[in-house]
């Protein structure tokens, strides 16, 4: 298991985030993504790109990942694997269909945590510390 540790928000300066990771939900329920390269379900997510902030980097994920066009994004929590980065809750406004040209293949909206996760304890751990945070 890799090593997760969450700071609180403002830990560290929002120039030193290298990812960001969305805890999300659409009409009610959690979506997930399946990522075809690595055969397990993901929380939506990813790099923050050369000037890019990590506003525009959760949007950008979430488009890529999810199909989501408009969205609400709550920063949660800042977390260290190897590097800094941020956990965010994302509400998803409008989406639409996932684009192909990405290395998600689906998605699923769930009530709860799917099977098959690519990194279960990571993937608990950001979804409890987003549902606790937000009250849902």
């Amino acid at each position: 298991m890799l090593e997760v540790k969450l700071y609180d928000l403002g830990y560290c300066d929002e120039s030193e985030y290298t990812r960001v990771v969305c805890v999300s939900r659409y009409q009610g329920k959690f979506v997930f993504c399946y990522n075809q390269k690595r055969n397990g379900w993901e929380i939506p997510g990813g790099h923050i790109e050369e000037g890019e902030t990590w506003q525009e980097a959760a949007k950008r994920e979430m488009y890529e990942e999810t199909g989501a066009t408009k969205i609400s994004v709550t920063p949660i929590s800042v977390y260290k694997i190897n590097t800094f980065a941020l956990l965010c809750y994302c509400e998803i406004l409008e989406m639409e269909k996932l684009p192909e040209e990405y290395e998600m293949s689906e998605i699923l909206l769930s009530l709860d945590l799917p099977d098959n996760l690519t990194y279960p304890d990571t993937f608990k751990l950001y979804f409890k510390t987003v549902k606790e945070k937000m009250g849902i």
